[in-house]
Order: C-alpha cells, then sequence, then structure tokens
C-alpha cells in the first residue's frame, strides 16, 4: 500500500509540481502585480486592464471545449505536452511584448494552453490513482496550483526591483520554463489505463494497474470495472482485443443534452454547478486584485502590496494542503460544505470592513483595517481547504467513462467563463456599486452556493470511478437512494456469509 501510494505520488508530482506552476506562474500570481507596472509603462486604462487580466479564462473556454477530443484522440499524457508547448509559446509571446496588442496575441495563446491543461489535469489523476486514494492525489493539483501563485507573488517582489519596462516582461516570461521540465517528465509517466482499455490494449492497462493500486486483487477488480464500463466482456483477456466502434462523439452531446436520462442530468447540473459557483463567488477577484484591496485599507506602498500579497499565497497553499490530507478520511461533502460556509462568513466580513472604510471620510477606522486584512486571508484559506480542490475532485470523479472527457470539458468552460466575468467586471463593478458592494454580491452567490452544494451533492468517498453513477439521477432525493445502496449492499454481504 505504502509503495503503491509513493508510485502514484510521484506521477503526480512529476506532473502537477511543474505544470501548474507554469500556468499559473503566469496568470493569477504574476498578472495580480504585473499589472500595475504594465499600466505605468503602456499607459492603459483600467478597462483594458480588466480585458487583459480577464480575457485569458475566455480563450481557456476554447482550449477546454477540443481538450476532451483531443484526449481521447492522442491520450491523456501527450494531451498534457501538448498543453505545455502551447504555454511555453504563450508565456514567449507575453515576456517579448512590445505592446498591448501583442500581449493579448499572447495571453490568447497561453489561454488556449490553461484550457487544455485545467480539462485533462483532474482527469488523468483520477484515472491513475486507486480508489483508496484517489482524492488526496487528484486535489494535488490545486497544492501546486497555489504554489504556483505563490511563486508568481514572490517573482514580483525580485522582479519589481528590475527597471518597469523590463520587470513585468521578467515576470510573465518566467512562465515559459516549466513547460520545458513538465513536457521531460510527462514522458516517464504512464498513460491512464482508462484510456489504453477504450484503445483495446488491456495488457498495457495491466501493467499500469499492477503498478498504481493498493494490490494485484484490486488490479483485477478495477481492470474489470473499467472494461465493462468500455462494453468489454469480463473474459476477455487478450493483451490486444477489438473495442465496439465509438462515434466521433456526437452520441456523447446527444446523451448530456439531447437525450440525457435522469442520471446523467444530475450528473451534468452538479458537474457545470460546481464550477459555477466555485468561480461566481468571486475567489479570483480576490487573489488577483488584492493589491487593489490592500490599497484601499490603506497600504499605498508598491512594493509593500506585494509583500501581502506573498501572505495571501502562502495561505492559499498552507490550506489546500489540509484539504489534500483529509478528502479520503471525512469525505467530499464535509470539507466543501466547511469551506464554502467560511467563505461566505468572510466574504460577508471583508464587505463590512470595505464598507464601513468607504465611509470613514479618510478617518482612520483601525478594526475595519485590520478585519479586511484579515478576512481576505481567511477568504483565501477557507476557499483553499474545500471549494478549490474538491471542485476538481469531484467534476472528475462524477462522469462515466464514456462522457468523462466531454463533461469535464464543459466544467472547465463553465470555471473559466465565470473567472473571466469576475475578473473582467470588477474593477467596473466597484467603481458602480463600490467595492464593499461588490463583495456583498459575492457573498450573496457564495451562499447560493452552500444551498446547492447540500442540497444536490451526494458524497463520492470511497467509491470507484465506475460505482459514482448510481448515487446519481434522484437529484434532491440522493440520501435515499444513497441508502438504498447501502442497504443492498449490507444485504449482499449478509447472503455471501451465508453456509
Amino acid at each position: 500500500m505504502v509503495i503503491t501510494i509513493t508510485f502514484v505520488a510521484s506521477i503526480v508530482l512529476c506532473n502537477f509540481l511543474v505544470y501548474n506552476v507554469g500556468v499559473f506562474v503566469a496568470d493569477t500570481g504574476v498578472m495580480s502585480g504585473a499589472t500595475i507596472y504594465i499600466q505605468e509603462e503602456l499607459k492603459i486604462s483600467d478597462v483594458q486592464i480588466e480585458i487583459l487580466v480577464g480575457t485569458i479564462n475566455l480563450y481557456a473556454l476554447f482550449g477546454a471545449a477540443v481538450a476532451g477530443r483531443t484526449s481521447d484522440w492522442i491520450g491523456r499524457r501527450y494531451t498534457i505536452i501538448f498543453a505545455a508547448a502551447i504555454f511555453f509559446a504563450g508565456a514567449l509571446l507575453m515576456g517579448f511584448a512590445n505592446g498591448y496588442a501583442l500581449l493579448m496575441v499572447g495571453r490568447f495563446v497561453a489561454g488556449i494552453g490553461v484550457g487544455y491543461a485545467m480539462m485533462i489535469a483532474p482527469v488523468y489523476s483520477a484515472e491513475v490513482s486507486p480508489t483508496s486514494s484517489r482524492g488526496s492525489l487528484t486535489s494535488f493539483p490545486e497544492v501546486f496550483i497555489n504554489a504556483g501563485v505563490l511563486l508568481g507573488y514572490v517573482s514580483n517582489v525580485v522582479f519589481s526591483k528590475l527597471p518597469t519596462n523590463l520587470g513585468w516582461r521578467f515576470m510573465l516570461g518566467f512562465g515559459a520554463i516549466p513547460p520545458i521540465f513538465l513536457a521531460l517528465g510527462v514522458l516517464v509517466m504512464p498513460e491512464s489505463p482508462r484510456w489504453l482499455v477504450m484503445q483495446g490494449r488491456l495488457g498495457d492497462a495491466r501493467k499500469v494497474l499492477n503498478k498504481t493500486s493498493d494490490s494485484l486483487e484490486d488490479a483485477q477488480m478495477r481492470l474489470a470495472d473499467i472494461k465493462e464500463a468500455a462494453g468489454l466482456p469480463l473474459d476477455c483477456n487478450d493483451d490486444v482485443v477489438s473495442v465496439p466502434k465509438r462515434s466521433r462523439g456526437q452520441d456523447v452531446w446527444k446523451e448530456l443534452f439531447l437525450h440525457p436520462s435522469p442520471t446523467v442530468l444530475h450528473i451534468l447540473l452538479v458537474g457545470i454547478g460546481i464550477h459555477f459557483f466555485q468561480q461566481a463567488s468571486g475567489i479570483d477577484a480576490v487573489v488577483l486584485y488584492s493589491p487593489r484591496i490592500f490599497e484601499k485599507v490603506g497600504i499605498k506602498n508598491v512594493t509593500d502590496k506585494l509583500l501581502v500579497t506573498i501572505a495571501v499565497g502562502f495561505s492559499k497553499t498552507i490550506f489546500t494542503l489540509v484539504t489534500t490530507f483529509l478528502v479520503d478520511k471525512v469525505g467530499r461533502r464535509v470539507l466543501l460544505l466547511t469551506s464554502s460556509g467560511g467563505l461566505v462568513i468572510s466574504l460577508m466580513s471583508l464587505s463590512i470592513g470595505l464598507t464601513v472604510i468607504d465611509h470613514s471620510h479618510d478617518v482612520k477606522v483601525t478594526w475595519a483595517i485590520a478585519l479586511c486584512i484579515l478576512t481576505t486571508m481567511t477568504s483565501v484559506a477557507f476557499f483553499s481547504m474545500g471549494m478549490g480542490p474538491i471542485v476538481w475532485v469531484y467534476c472528475s470523479e462524477i462522469f462515466p467513462l464514456r462522457l468523462r472527457a466531454q463533461g469535464c470539458g464543459l466544467g472547465v468552460a463553465m470555471n473559466r467563463l465565470m473567472s473571466g466575468v469576475v475578473l473582467m467586471s470588477f474593477i467596473s463593478l466597484y467603481n458602480h456599486i463600490t467595492i464593499g458592494g461588490a463583495f456583498f454580491l459575492y457573498t450573496a452567490i457564495a451562499l447560493t452556493g452552500w444551498i446547492f452544494f447540500y442540497t444536490l451533492l451526494p458524497e463520492t468517498q470511497g467509491r470507484t470511478l465506475e460505482d459514482v453513477e448510481e448515487l446519481f439521477g434522484t437529484f434532491f432525493r440522493w440520501r435515499s437512494t444513497s441508502n438504498e445502496i447501502k442497504k443492498k449492499k449490507i444485504e449482499g454481504s449478509s447472503v455471501g456469509l451465508q453456509p
């Protein structure tokens, strides 16, 4: 068991440490500081900054939309390499940009890579991990995403010492380095056993499962479940077999949108809804525009603002580790509900603090300043201990094999769309309804998200990917369905024990 976990963890570490640092060093972390210097040198407006920051998420929609088909065609591993190549090109374009137009071109290219990355990362991790540790291993990418954000904040401080025309270019161009190591690291990683079975390569899938399962018996059970999901006979044990012909994707989209069963409709609603509320709660506004929040509370010096953002990144990274070690012990729902509930309280408190400062008429209100700084930290902390990683874990688990790539792609598309909307509207929003009013709005959305999670999301802890599907289909009555499944299993076990 220990050997297996170490092996799988090394796969995830090798892949996502470099990969997610690469993606987010040139986005969320770095852009929070780089925009200060970009605006200073290029003399662009707040609206142009909103477009620069937010459109990468809209560009990611294109990447996410085609990533599912690509990963089914060339495999999960080579899709990751393809994403790294795209991101490498985007980072170089941003680093060498001589004006706003070329900078936007670089953001477009990088956004395509981000879309690919955010779809394939959790899918690959979920498909290669054993059931007993799937939650922890699938949440590891979020740890490294936050490590990337933190590294981005640190690089902001380091490169801020350079002349303005060089500092922001080094901040963005630095993101071209990690994808090189990613591409090399992926070459030594195994392919997803589920994708191998879909290609009829049972022998290769068996070898991967033997290395990434808790025991040989567990590997055999996982292979049997995957074969059943892929439509292969259970007694088919050749190394290479022919698989049933599948459509080029038309049947998948028909099943998802035109003729969904209650089970698929419930899964689709949850898969897209969980991504909607993750981003619509405004967490990206807290993270990326944190320098503006700190400026509002009286921190005017640029270096001081960048130093405080390091504390934000540190908070995100540490609290994501909490989820990594607890998700397979306490379950997805407990962490998700605790996280979203804490986020509601933190955003509400941040809103109150910012509103008091807005109405203080230049009078220093110490308690409100302290409250804003504290709740900025607790907002990212609560988000990172549940809503951040659990959304990716959960969405990668619930879609059946035949729909997983496209279903996860839809979730990523919604995720990036809402992130783009938040980032492209935040400055305009707080200019119209005040910064406190903007966070009151995010509070209301986060509260609605908590209700959505509580009423519609079954617990998936301890189930194989092939078994999760049976929990869905009854929507608000999922608890009754879960209890019936447990009762049947207990009765089945009792019958099996009888002489």
